[in-house]
């Protein structure tokens, strides 16, 4: 059945009537109850129309400002993950629109293949991909100062849980310290004797040794398995969205970051405005705080509208006002003023801060309108 004719009646965007269409499509209902939900869809769409002249902006700063006054400072375990903890509140909603590099509890939820989602041991092959092994988790490390060497001997059930064989173990280590020392295997064991006698080396060696990644990816400390409905799901401490993407057996289009800096630099600006708006929701939805998804795509609009990522503050968009008072109003004042005058700048006063600044009406909602002429009528 097709419903065109009867969205054709009704003055709304191609986009909302081809989501309407799909919906009612599903449904499969008459045309006379098609035309009720459709009927009831544009009185909600002429209800959410804005009026000319509204401030948007400060209504969606205080729509999420004033919420966000009541969002706690602590740190929670994550989806009752009781090994994971990861930044929730307000200091998330901080990392969040100052589009941290680094967030405090880096995260990835990595979704499997279906060829290594259903069992765990297959789930546990692409962890132990994933999953940085460190040389000290799989062999101990000892150092003799008395003979300037370092004895390594390698843990075979660790290295059998990892599925690490020996040599591979071997050209790791030997990949490291080939310009400082050289490496002598002897009864299972291996021997790293440095190219000089020098204590400052030989600790130098040593500590290269014990950070060693032997397998997995650095930047991923910590991954836990757990099984969601019918698949295994890894949950991971750390993010590394690229190279996780590579990882045989991770299915790409449905693994996801808390990192949104890293979404940015590998997905692009329409991937990092996604994600701006799910972690900004997420975020305010954990704490039982109800916003309005509009607000927060504004926001993220705001942050992403030049095709890159930029934070709110005085280094992005704040910062990056054409008013000279608007700037110096936000942060900053006497050096925004004093670069301005320099310059020789102009302010042409048509945002908001400026016009409240020397006292005259804003250019919106009612200060939007001037009265150019009162006509009499004539007696």
């Amino acid at each position: 059945m097709s419903y065109d004719t009867i969205l054709a009646e009704y003055p709304l965007p191609p986009s909302v009537k081809e989501e309407i269409k799909e919906e009612l499509e599903k449904i499969k209902v008459k045309k006379s109850v098609a035309k009720k939900i459709v009927d009831y869809c544009y009185k909600a769409y002429l209800s959410n129309l804005l009026e000319p002249g509204e401030a948007v902006g400060i209504v969606a700063a205080q729509s999420i400002g004033e919420p966000g006054t009541q969002m706690t400072m602590r740190t929670f375990h994550y989806a009752g993950v009781a090994e994971l903890n990861v930044t929730l509140g307000l200091p998330r909603l901080i990392e969040i629109l100052d589009v941290r590099k680094n967030p405090s509890t880096p995260m990835m939820t990595i979704r499997l293949l279906s060829e290594y989602a259903k069992e765990r041991e297959k789930a546990r092959e692409v962890a132990n991909r994933i999953e940085a092994t460190y040389l000290k988790d799989v062999a101990e490390i000892e150092v003799d100062l008395k003979e300037t060497i370092i004895t390594i001997k390698p843990d075979f059930e660790a290295l059998r849980r990892k599925d690490l064989s020996i040599g591979e173990l071997r050209d790791k280590i030997e990949k490291i310290i080939k310009k400082n020392a050289e490496l002598i295997e002897i009864n299972g064991k291996f021997i790293v004797k440095v190219s000089k006698e020098s204590y400052k080396l030989l600790m130098d060696v040593f500590e290269e040794l014990r950070e060693l990644v032997v397998m997995g990816i650095k930047e991923i400390r910590r991954v836990i398995i757990r099984k969601e409905g019918e698949e295994y799901v890894l949950y991971t401490e750390g993010s590394s969205l690229k190279k996780v993407m590579k990882i045989k057996g991770v299915d790409f289009t449905r693994t996801i970051t808390n990192d949104i800096y890293e979404i940015y630099e590998v997905l692009g600006i329409e991937a990092a405005r996604a994600a701006i708006i799910k972690e900004a929701i997420e975020t305010l939805e954990e704490q039982g705080l109800e916003v309005d998804v509009r607000h927060i795509m504004l926001v993220a609009d705001v942050m992403t509208a030049d095709g890159e990522l930029r934070q709110i503050g005085r280094h992005g968009v704040a910062g990056e006002k054409q008013s000279i008072l608007a700037r110096a109003a936000f942060e900053m004042t006497v050096n925004n003023l004093l670069d301005a005058a320099l310059k020789g700048e102009v302010d042409n006063l048509k945002g908001i801060t400026e016009n409240i600044i020397i006292g005259q009406p804003i250019k919106l909602g009612t200060g939007d309108v001037e009265l150019i002429a009162k006509l009499g009528v004539r007696r």
